[in-house]
């Protein structure tokens, strides 16, 4: 019997050997010199020394690490809600027998497929360029013409509106989700009266609320992780304005050649999504319901 138990052991290990390979030196490995070189100073071109958390303390007197900090954080609490209510609303509008559905869901899918290309990001960095598409539709409403990207003001606007703009994959589980709330409920509630709007707060939502914290939450880390578009699009912006963590971290690494002070942001960018994740699944209990073993809310 113990035989037996090891052979399917074995097997098992087997199996899952490609994926465990992997981990160990795709990720933890990786992981494990990020956090050495975190206490190190490493500039690429010379061996590690050692200083202990010197880096750490350099950082905490950087006022460039808390101006990207704050470009961050307002990205990321302005691009996730937009992005999940527009998905949302979308999904709702889909979520309907129509003919040509499945084309208009492809259609609507497609940016999020290349959202995150560089090619993407030259062509919003030309959108809203000084002779771009966004002076054009502007000047018929009177208005000057300006250079989006080009202004502390708007630049940050601009990389927001191309995050919102890439709603597809949380669209599409939106809709998968809609897919799952059972019609009876919105019958019930259809013959109590209630309107649409009330069917929706009270029958939609509640039903959908596992799928908007998981949407929520990989929206969050995506956010703050967001690189390409603030590399491309504006290369930090006007006066820092969209230089978000993961574009100052890169600046630091592979520009400046600090990759000790690049691996010690990025440890502290770690523990930031990791307490951000933490807070969201602390306060889920209050909005998040799920079914159940009894088919009951719970």
């Amino acid at each position: 019997m113990n035989l037996k138990l090891r052979s399917n052991a074995l097997a098992g290990f087997l199996f899952i050997s490609p994926w465990l390979i992997g981990f160990l030196i795709l990720n933890l490995w990786p992981m494990l010199m990020s956090f050495y070189y975190s206490l190190t100073d490493f500039s690429l071109l010379s061996p590690p020394k050692w200083i202990g958390f010197q880096n750490f303390m350099e950082i905490a007197k950087d006022r460039y690490f808390y101006n990207s900090l704050r470009v961050t954080f307002v990205f990321v609490l302005l691009s996730v809600p937009l992005r999940l209510m527009f998905a949302l609303m979308v999904a709702m509008l889909l979520n309907r027998d129509i003919r040509g559905i499945s084309f208009y869901r492809t259609i609507i899918y497609l940016p999020s497929l290349i959202g995150g290309s560089v090619a993407v990001a030259v062509l919003w960095r030309n959108i809203f360029g000084i002779n771009g598409f966004m002076n054009d539709l502007v000047s018929l409403f009177g208005i000057e013409a300006k250079n989006w990207i080009g202004s502390p003001g708007t630049a940050l606007g601009t990389l927001i509106t191309l995050s919102v703009w890439q709603f597809g994959s949380a669209m599409i589980i939106f809709l998968a989700g809609l897919k799952q709330v059972p019609k009876d409920l919105y019958e019930a509630a259809s013959v109590d009266g209630a309107g649409k709007l009330r069917q929706f707060i009270a029958v939609t939502l509640p039903m959908l609320s596992p799928v908007i914290f998981f949407n929520l939450i990989m929206g969050v880390i995506g956010a703050f992780q967001s690189f390409t578009s603030a590399f491309v699009v504006t290369k930090g912006g006007p006066l820092n304005s969209t230089e978000m963590y993961a574009l100052y971290l890169y600046q630091k690494g592979f520009a400046a050649l600090h990759m000790g002070y690049a691996s010690a942001l990025a440890w502290i960018l770690l523990v930031i999504v990791a307490v951000a994740t933490a807070i969201n699944f602390s306060v889920s209990k209050y909005w998040v319901y799920y079914e159940n073993e009894a088919g009951g809310r719970g």
